[in-house]
């Protein structure tokens, strides 16, 4: 089956045909770094990790590319009041993304090119819009003529006279038209500039795009992609530059993403209503935002509270115990049984690891459904918990084979979601001093004894075998004390650590 995108300018969802067979070119609207990355800019940035892993699952080969805005009025601002310079307050807040992305798991972009370190290719493709006609100089600003484009307001469905009278626009005696857009703005005292044909200054916001996509992706290009709160103003903007531009689509399918919502209000710094992504980190184990960023399909508002984090969080450790179960097993030999038992859990496990991983590919291949895609790793995991629950199974040949199987599954699918990234390697050592894996899990982890919680369970598997259930059940509470919760399972008791939130 082939990958199906919907795009957001033909509103219908359409086959995925790459511009060039094997490869996809896809070019995401980044941050604006004037403050710390917030979790609506997480929202983004983890999708498209997911997407560009999957588009790798399937065989292609991506080029990813996504920009920094730093040059914009916002920084400029900050640094004046700061007393630095603009360069210096975007670099930390870049910074900043980086390490929190780096933390969610979030693979760094193929180019993250800046406007500052961009200008060049700017000012040239502002050149050629002035030359076509589509752009005009005017007191030292430059301006995109929106009448000189028949095909504007195709993205966003809307006409020029509807924009218009929907819109607030700032009275400006320079344009020749009052939808007309900066390419190019005039430097002003104290802000930074630089050297352009028609005086010195800066460029747009809108501009900065289409430049960049052009020069690192070419005409045409797979994907663009970006919040839906993007596609007006600034996505109308950037096909009109650069279909004017080259006479090309700007890109093949537009993709937006809907916005992350606190109270029903989108999570924006102007209303400030966010949350920056360090500060959830400090809570919360990043798996477990990265799962809650992904739980709803990628096109769906999705709602952030302190509720819905934590249902995340008991969901994903679902799967976590799953997998832990899976391990335990490949890690004891059942050789001695493999004459006794039948093949029918291993037929069944085999068969449900085949059902997840083509229910997977369905939901992803349908317009990247990531929530689907989660649901068939639940629906694998719960079958794994009533196959080894159940008093008849044993550890055979057959069941082995089967299970190294689902773990495999589980292991190829989460190389594209990343939700269950480094379990094993982490339930071996999650005692140890190297535990990194931050929030409250990995505190409260690091603080148990191991050694006391086995002797803790043997002292009350052998209070039970004596029918001493008084002692049986104060230790059960002693350990549930220390974050301890026990599973009595027909092959023995299975413990996990659980802080309550």
């Amino acid at each position: 089956m082939s990958i199906c995108l919907y795009d957001t300018l033909t509103r219908q969802k359409r086959e995925f045909v790459s511009r060039r067979p094997g490869e996809v070119s896809v070019y995401v609207c980044g941050v604006t770094p004037y403050d710390y990355t917030h979790l609506g800019h997480a929202r983004v940035s983890v999708l498209w990790d997911v997407f560009r892993r999957y588009f790798a699952y399937r065989g292609y080969r991506v080029k990813f590319v996504q920009n920094f805005t730093d040059v914009d009025d916002k920084i400029i601002n900050r640094a004046i009041q700061e007393g630095r310079p603009a360069w210096k307050v975007a670099q930390r807040f870049i910074d900043d993304y980086h390490e929190g992305m780096a933390r969610l798991g979030v693979a760094p972009a193929d180019l993250h090119p800046r406007v500052s370190t961009e200008i060049d290719a700017i000012v040239d493709f502002i050149g050629v819009l002035i030359e076509k006609g589509h752009a005009y100089p005017a007191g030292g600003d430059v301006f995109y003529s929106v009448e000189s484009f028949p095909g504007y307001g195709r993205l966003s469905g809307r006409s020029v006279e509807e924009m218009e009278a929907g819109a607030r626009i700032e009275v400006n005696p320079l344009k020749r038209h009052p939808m007309d857009f900066a390419l190019w703005k005039a430097a002003k005292p104290g802000e930074p500039a630089w050297e352009s044909p028609w005086g010195p200054g800066r460029p747009g916001w809108h501009i900065e795009c289409s430049a960049m996509s052009y020069k690192y992706l070419g005409a045409a290009f797979d994907i663009h992609g970006g919040g839906l709160d993007l596609v007006f103003p600034h996505h109308e903007n950037e096909m009109a530059q650069s279909e004017a531009f080259t006479g090309q689509p700007l890109a093949r399918f537009w993709v937006h993403n809907g916005m992350l919502n606190v109270a029903e209000e989108k999570m924006s710094k102007s209303l400030g209503n966010t949350f920056a992504v360090k500060d959830v980190l400090a809570a919360w184990d990043p798996r477990t935002v990265r799962y809650f960023l992904i739980s709803a399909h990628y096109r769906s508002p999705l709602t952030y509270s302190r509720d819905e984090l934590k249902a995340a969080d008991q969901a994903r450790r679902r799967l976590v115990q799953a997998v832990r179960v899976v391990d335990d097993l490949l890690r004891k030999d059942g050789g001695e049984q493999a004459a006794t038992a039948a093949p029918q859990a291993a037929e069944r496990l085999q068969a449900a690891a085949e059902t997840a991983r083509r229910e997977f590919e369905a939901a992803m291949d349908d317009d990247l459904n990531t929530a689907l895609a989660l649901a068939a790793l639940h629906s694998l995991a719960s079958q794994v918990n009533r196959e080894v629950n159940d008093r008849g199974f044993r550890l055979t040949g057959e069941t082995l084979t089967a299970l190294k199987e689902v773990r495999e599954v589980f292991a190829g699918l989460d190389d594209v979601l990343r939700v269950l990234h480094g379990e094993a390697e982490e339930t071996r050592h999650r005692f140890g001093a190297d535990q990194t894996s931050g929030g409250d899990e990995a505190r409260g982890e690091k603080s148990i004894d191991k050694v006391r919680v086995e002797e803790l369970i043997a002292r009350r598997q052998e209070a039970r075998a004596a029918k001493d259930w008084t002692t049986a059940d104060r230790i059960r509470d002693e350990l549930k004390t220390l974050g301890i919760v026990l599973e009595d399972t027909p092959h023995g008791v299975r413990w996990k650590w659980e802080e309550p939130r």
